[in-house]
């Protein structure tokens, strides 16, 4: 039996941490052992914690841990690895919440010795008919899209608890993981079948935003390791993008869009050129946190 721990990083989730462990509670596993599910709850001050501290009185495989203040979520990932046993490590945000049978799909992968991460397949539940709905829409139908041809891990990963230790000054978590991971021989897959609900930004500037964190974060791990993640390779992007502009004809959306997209590289790309220092700490999107 495989044993299986789920960790949830968290600061100030309490409207969503409910619907989260529900979700991750309500899975039902066959030749898995769920038997952690650890939340880093690092210096909440709404209800997160006495929200954890319900589900932990009820259910044993529930641990609260709290970090009295934010040191990022590789510091809280850190944390929880010290505190597990595990065999397999599974990360969710704590404002996604899994479909039925997604963790099953998410673990079956690690049945074959030589694969060392997998991740699922996120789907926002923006509207779409909004100019931002459509753009996170699009970007998360091209992350699929690109993951059936290389896989591209996030928002819902998992991973062999090999005693690794991230650095607490960076951020792109599991695209670290994923490289130290590769470098040692492992492959990584992809789960199209193991959905995860998420909301996207809901704003353009929320949207921008976020995207130029992610990029500068990915661009930081270029720039001090030399690793290229998925979604930087053009001919990935280019047959993700010709998938996707086949089956949606909006043009004007998809080219709002791609002009999203643009400012948020560029911004990233000019943010790292005069090196101001990938960051451990940001503030949150918050019109990403309600997952209903």
């Amino acid at each position: 039996m495989i044993e299986v721990a789920v960790t949830i990083c968290a600061h100030n989730e309490g409207r969503n941490m409910a619907k989260s462990l529900g979700s991750i509670l309500g899975q039902n596993l066959d030749g898995f052992l769920l038997n952690d599910i650890v939340v880093v709850s690092s210096g909440s001050t709404d209800d997160t914690d006495d929200v954890v501290r319900s589900f932990e009185s009820s259910n044993s495989k529930v641990r609260l841990l709290v970090q009295q203040r934010r040191e990022g979520k590789n510091s809280a990932i850190n944390l929880a690895l010290s505190s597990i046993e595990a065999d397999i490590m599974v990360m969710v945000n704590a404002d996604n919440v899994l479909a039925p049978g997604a963790l099953q799909r998410l673990l079956e992968p690690f049945r074959d010795p030589l694969v060392g991460m997998v991740g699922g397949h996120p789907i926002p539940v923006n509207d779409r008919n909004t100019y931002t709905g459509f753009a996170v829409y699009m970007l998360w139908d091209m992350h699929h899209r690109l993951s059936l041809i290389h896989p591209k891990v996030g928002e819902l990963v998992a991973f062999r608890n090999l005693g690794q230790r991230l650095p607490t000054d960076m951020q792109s978590d599991e695209d670290l993981i994923r490289m130290d991971l590769e470098r040692d021989g492992y492959q990584v897959h992809y789960a199209p079948e193991a959905v995860v609900y998420n909301r996207g930004p809901g704003t353009v500037a929320d949207f921008v935003r976020q995207r130029t964190r992610v990029n500068i974060g990915e661009r930081y791990l270029m720039r001090q390791f030399g690793y290229q993640v998925p979604t930087w390779d053009r001919t990935y992007l280019l047959d993700a993008f010709l998938g996707f502009a086949r089956d949606n004809h909006r043009v004007d959306r998809v080219a709002f869009a791609i002009a999203l997209e643009a400012c948020s590289r560029l911004y990233a790309m000019i943010y790292v050129l005069m090196d101001k220092g990938d960051k451990n700490v940001w503030d949150q999107v918050r019109s990403t946190k309600d997952v209903s």
